[in-house]
């Protein structure tokens, strides 16, 4: 006689090491090889609950596939289950084994039993191949209008497979959602509203057929507003949030293209944004997906900037990922409206010293998007105060991201030239080459600049312990412009001391010695060999 399910798993929790574990499941899957061999045993059930148990350890069972359409054919419920809940476990939909189910599942689903008609639903809901779904939509079409509540709902999930599945065969599902949304079963009305979503997805011209339900979602979606505490669907205090998001993304998928639409179900957004409790999740969903639709859809200004005050209270949630989404929509909405977003610059700048990675860099995002003429010193200057203490992880992006900010929104060259040195100071290493090159090309091209720019580089190469990037650009610039360092510095440059020649060239042989970079080397000797014809009194020694 074969043991029962918890006498394996009391023998399964009993084994100390992964090979006692393996040596209990091979015993045991020999012992259930032997048994599926005999047409007449009693316990094929309880075989395949068992193969069941040693599939969600990570065990092959797929030598009990043919086990389960045997018990899917049974007469019996309890094996009937069995034979489904494997049928979804230990096959899918590319299992040529599954195509020999389709005669049973047939007679299921029109059995008397609603339990034995579920069953077949709920496996075809999760398992159905194309072939499978083709031929059994007319039972499904017609089980979607039953009278039997249980199995509407489930008929109605299962035209959700069928319409990944077939999307040609949809024509027929489609007509009866508009009588649907009206059910009284709050299951099938669920069910519904993600079969419309799955449909208004899909096909263009099923949003142009389903503009007609949006007074009913709308009314739908009203009735809950003001329907205050409903016990059986409340969820901390929100009436129904998972109805509401549901009908949300509908209307986000019909408004999506049509002004008439969102005329409709403008003031139902700001209802819902304004009156919407975000004190709990189940609010902050529902005013998440309200957002979504509000940004998702030609709106009035008014309420984008009523969608985007929500996301800036995001920001300021304790909880990561509100914080997370919160950042990821406002990098979607500042390309369009992004003097609103403006306003919560502050809270995204903030961001930067979060814990999370994740965060961080879904701020640096934003911000760069952000980032204009006006208000580019201000961002910079707080990125740089980061930059200092930024981990390695994160110093990288955050110094490229600076880098391109400085380099398209520079006020001035000055401002440029002084920003890009402070970066090469504190972030040398990580400074990308087309970044150096482009400072050099830029330093060579304003005249006006290369007095100010020799003897800032000469300055941060003599006073600071310099990365391999700023000592390139310090010794091109000392190699380029060096008879330039005598002349008198700019009235800021913080420095009023003129270095003599010699100083210049001790500067070159210190680096020369000390630096162990081959390019380092080459850049000081071809520097060498240019302050050989400046720099006169230098000759011999050089």
């Amino acid at each position: 006689m074969s043991q029962r399910l918890r006498e394996l798993i009391r023998q399964v929790r009993a084994c100390k090491t992964a090979a006692d574990e393996r040596d209990v499941i091979s015993k045991e899957s020999a012992s259930i090889r032997s048994a599926f061999k005999d047409d007449d045993n009693p316990y094929r059930h309880r075989n395949v609950a068992k193969l069941l148990f040693m599939h969600l350890l990570g065990y092959p069972t797929h030598f009990g596939q043919m086990e389960c359409v045997k018990l899917i054919a049974s007469p019996k419920f309890p094996e009937k289950r069995i034979g489904y809940l494997g049928l979804m476990l230990l096959l899918d939909e590319n299992v040529d084994v599954l195509m020999l189910v389709t005669n049973s599942l047939k007679q299921d689903l029109e059995n008397a039993n609603q339990y034995i008609a579920g069953l077949a639903l709920t496996s075809l809901s999760n398992v159905g191949s194309a072939d499978m779904m083709r031929d059994l939509s007319p039972e499904i079409e017609r089980m979607m209008t039953c009278s039997n509540g249980y199995l509407r709902k489930k008929a109605v999930l299962c035209a959700v497979r069928l319409a990944r599945k077939c999307p040609e065969l949809c024509e027929g599902v489609a007509s009866k959602i508009s009588a649907l949304l009206s059910d009284r079963n709050h299951g099938v009305l669920v069910s519904t509203l993600t079969l419309l979503e799955e449909l208004l997805g899909q096909d263009t011209d099923y949003t142009r057929q389903f503009k007609q339900l949006v007074p009913s979602l709308t009314r739908l979606l009203r009735n809950m507003m003001g329907s205050g505490y409903s016990p059986e669907h409340d969820v901390s205090g929100i009436t129904d949030p998972f109805v509401q998001v549901k009908i949300l993304r509908c209307l986000r998928l019909l408004g999506a293209d049509s002004t008439r639409v969102v005329d409709e179900c403008s003031d139902l957004l700001a209802l819902v944004a304004t009156n919407t409790e975000a004190t709990r999740n189940a609010g902050n969903a529902v005013l998440y997906e309200c957002v979504q639709c509000i940004v998702g859809v030609p709106s009035e200004s008014g309420l984008r900037v009523l969608a985007i005050n929500i996301l800036g209270r995001f920001l300021l949630n304790r909880d990561n990922n509100m914080r997370y989404v919160a950042l990821n929509t406002l990098a979607k909405v500042a390309p369009q409206d992004p003097t609103s977003v403006q306003r919560h610059r502050n809270t995204i700048v903030d961001c930067l010293k979060d814990p999370d990675v994740s965060i961080r860099k879904r701020a640096l995002e934003l911000i760069a998007l952000l980032a204009n003429e006006k208000n580019v010193r201000t961002l910079v200057k707080e990125m740089l105060n980061y930059l200092g203490t930024a981990d390695q992880e994160f110093k990288r992006s955050l110094t490229e991201k600076t880098c391109d900010m400085v380099q398209k929104f520079s006020p001035h060259k000055k401002w440029l030239l002084d920003t890009m040195l402070k970066i090469l100071i504190m972030a040398g290493e990580m400074v990308p080459d087309h970044v150096t090159a482009s400072l050099t090309n830029q330093i060579a091209s304003a005249e006006e600049l290369q007095i100010y720019a020799v003897h800032k580089f000469y300055n941060a190469l003599v006073s600071e312990q310099p990365k391999e990037q700023l000592l390139l650009i310090g010794i091109w610039c000392v190699g380029e412009y060096g008879e330039l360092l005598s002349e008198s510095p700019p009235a800021d440059d913080g420095t009023s001391k003129i270095p003599s020649d010699s100083e210049i060239i001790d500067l070159m042989q210190h680096t020369l010695i000390k630096s162990n970079s081959t390019v380092v080397a080459a850049y000081t000797l071809n520097a060498l060999a240019k302050l050989s014809t400046r720099l006169s009194s230098e000759q011999s020694r050089i």
